[in-house]
């Protein structure tokens, strides 16, 4: 009987090809946690820096300036025919009428005797940055005490055609009745009218109406309200009111 011969498999044929183990990279550095930290914060800032644009000087608010200081103006109330020209009397402190706050650097406007002698205007200084911001008083001779605050503003207006014009097309109309320390009665009005602001103070004394006021166009108005204000609020008769 034949034996089968048992061979032992070829070596080509009985080799096995072994998995190849992959290799991990080691990182040639390894970061820690707050070093990663201060990384993710610089790129972000960098970031902002990039992304941010830089202000436009000319779309900036003017930088505040400092608290504006004043001089008193001594008004006189002369008529016409006593009236002196430009500066008025000589001694104007001592024969004041009324006074009120002028910003340093504000210009004064000759009035003429021509405008005095129709509209009253005894007064008027502006800004030379913008004329239309302006305060100015005006008089009337003849008058004891106050009419009601609507005659009284209307009466002012018909004598005074930016008045006229700024009542006409008013968004707001205030007035409001108020009292010095000696009893003074002053008429106080605020008008928000078509890109122009009006403060007026009205009171009686000598048998004289003074007006007072403070115009500004809206740019103006909302720029130095609080210096504009003040202005208003500085006006007052001096002197005995009754004689």
């Amino acid at each position: 009987m034949a034996m089968a011969t048992l061979r032992s498999p070829s070596p080509i044929l009985s080799s096995t090809t072994k998995p190849k183990t992959p290799q991990t990279q080691v990182p040639l550095c390894i970061k820690s946690p707050g070093s990663l930290k201060a990384t993710l914060a610089t790129s972000l800032a960098t970031a902002t820096l990039l992304l941010t644009p830089f202000p436009n000087p000319s779309l900036s608010l003017p930088p505040s300036s400092e608290t504006p200081s004043y001089t008193i103006y001594y008004g006189t109330a002369a008529s016409a025919a006593n009236y002196g020209g430009y500066g008025g009397n000589s001694d104007k402190k001592a024969s004041a009428e009324y006074v009120y706050d002028v910003p340093d650097g504000w210009k004064e406007r000759l009035v003429s005797k021509v405008e005095k002698g129709t509209n009253g205007t005894d007064s008027e200084f502006y800004n030379p940055k913008k004329k239309q911001e302006k305060e100015y008083l005006t008089f009337l001779a003849g008058f004891r005490q106050l009419a009601p605050k609507d005659v009284v503003l209307n009466n002012l207006a018909l004598s005074d055609v930016e008045l006229q014009d700024l009542i006409a097309g008013a968004e707001s109309l205030e007035s409001e009745e108020k009292k010095d320390e000696n009893g003074q009665i002053y008429y106080v009005y605020e008008i928000d009218g078509v890109g122009k602001h009006s403060l007026i103070s009205v009171t009686c004394a000598r048998n004289k109406l003074y007006a007072h006021f403070v115009n500004a166009p809206m740019p103006e108005w909302n720029r130095d309200q609080d210096t504009l204000r003040h202005l208003h609020q500085s006006f007052k008769t001096v002197g005995n009111a009754s004689s």
